[in-house]
């Protein structure tokens, strides 16, 4: 079966055909790296990264591009707020995202590049811009782009000029010939950084900058961009423009969007309250737990992030990691039905959830296969693993995952040696004792699971 993605641009489901055989050249908008990442942004980051690992695996040579905007309004007013300068505050924010997304489980992109490391790039698309006539500086030390100019704005987006048109306006220190006119370049105002250019010191508006690193990084056309649901309009679409009036090409073959993060059915927004940062959320909740949550709704869909939906997705990997729980080393073997099967859900749209429900047939066969054939469980428990690590989880051992919780919380020598005794009261047939020492264990917030290898423990909630 031939890879198919949705391409945001065409609204279809297309086969998969790179530029280049067997070359994948993918560009990702990342983070403006003035706070913590939140939920929203793990979604994004865990999507890509799914959909990177899959790539690979199915053998293409991916070049993969996630930018950092290290310059723009948002940075320099909570740096002037931390009393801080702006590189120091971006320093500090790409460390804590690094952090954030190796928790996660999420691989670095091969090519990280900061808007202000291609200011003289923004330049020369600038310059191309005004001498085609798609850009144009009033005096003022801004430029902008002439959006009219461009025959297909709004075709990624649907959304027509007319109706942008209405409720537009041009703010008081703006000179635009159009309300829908977007800054390509700011110039300088007292108090925050700037750059020289043609048109005064100043600094880049955010669109160009994801023209410029895109193109820099990865050519004029390239195979596959993406990003989150927001950025649709007007951000890609400005892009879009940008980049191939500059050019004269089209800028992305495919474009793909991570659907929105909501909580407890609301959009997610610091004015409601319900704003999470990664780092929160990890302090209640093991890392695979989250990223399981996002991995098991398709990449395109609504997520709703809630208290119950992460119980859900850490009971469905405590069944994974019992499957796995107490069985020998093994290479991977058989199922290669399921193979099949998991690999036609991924091919059709990166189709996480699909491909989990396969996962799960995988392990109630290692369930049903450990009683008959300790060795030929063995063997499909690794395959489960293989399968499952494209996914970027199940890869802990499962004590690890299963006992996590506790740590801190209980004493794991006093719980196994309460597990102990209680075997020993049971080989003595003191069912009162036994009984009694399980009740002790259940109050210390432990599980306990009696099966045929013996007694296992796992944390409560």
């Amino acid at each position: 079966m031939s890879l198919s993605i949705y391409n945001t641009l065409s609204k279809t489901k297309d086969v998969f055909k790179p530029l280049v055989a067997n070359q994948v050249r993918m560009y990702v908008c990342g983070m403006t790296v003035y706070d913590f990442c939140h939920i929203g942004h793990a979604r994004v980051m865990v999507a890509f990264d799914v959909v990177t690992r899959w790539l690979r695996h199915s053998g293409f040579d991916v070049t993969y591009v996630r930018n950092i905007t290290d310059i723009d309004d948002k940075i320099i007013k909570r740096a002037n707020e931390n009393g801080e300068p702006f590189e120091v505050l971006v320093e500090r924010m790409i460390a804590a995202m690094h952090e954030d997304e190796a928790r996660l489980s999420v691989l670095r992109p091969d090519i990280e590049p900061r808007a202000t490391g291609h200011i003289a790039g923004m330049h020369e698309m600038i310059q191309v811009l005004i001498e085609k006539g798609f850009a144009y500086a009033p005096g003022n030390g801004d430029v902008y782009y002439r959006v009219g100019k461009f025959v297909g704005y709004g075709k990624l987006s649907r959304k027509k000029i007319e109706d942008l048109k209405i409720g537009a306006r041009i703010e008081v220190d703006e000179i635009k010939e159009d309300p829908l006119d977007f800054v390509l370049w700011k110039g300088v105002k007292p108090g925050e950084p700037s750059w020289e250019s043609p048109w005064g010191a100043g600094r880049p508006g955010w669109h160009i900058e994801c023209s410029v690193m895109s193109t820099c990084c990865l050519g004029e056309t390239f195979d596959i961009h993406g990003g989150g649901p927001d950025l649709v309009f007007p951000h890609h679409e400005n892009e879009i423009a940008q980049s191939e009036a500059a050019t004269g090409k089209l800028y992305a073959n495919a474009w793909m969007h991570a659907g929105a993060v909501r909580v407890d059915g609301e959009k997610m927004s610091k004015s409601l309250g319900n704003f999470f940062t990664i780092r929160e959320v990890l302090e209640k909740y093991h890392p695979e737990v989250v990223r399981y949550l996002l991995v098991s709704s398709h990449y395109r869909s609504p997520i709703n992030y809630s208290e119950d939906s992460l119980k859900e997705a850490k009971g469905a990997l405590e069944r994974f990691y019992h499957a796995l729980k107490g069985l020998p080393q093994a290479a991977p073997s058989g199922g290669e039905g399921f193979v099949a099967r998991f690999a036609a859900a991924m091919d059709d749209d990166f189709n996480t959830p699909e491909a989990c429900a396969v996962l799960f047939e995988l392990a109630r066969e290692v369930n049903r296969l450990r009683e008959a054939d300790l060795h030929a469980a063995a063997g499909l428990a690794a395959r489960l693993r293989e399968q499952a690590g494209l996914l970027g989880v199940l890869q802990l051992q499962p004590d690890e995952f299963l006992k996590a919780g506790a740590q801190g919380k209980v004493d794991a020598v006093e719980v196994e040696a309460l597990i102990a005794a209680r075997l020993q009261a049971r080989a003595e047939k003191n069912w009162a004792e036994s009984d009694r020492i399980r009740d002790q264990i259940t109050a210390l917030g432990v599980v306990l699971e009696d099966g045929k290898g013996g007694t296992s423990w796992r944390f409560a909630e």
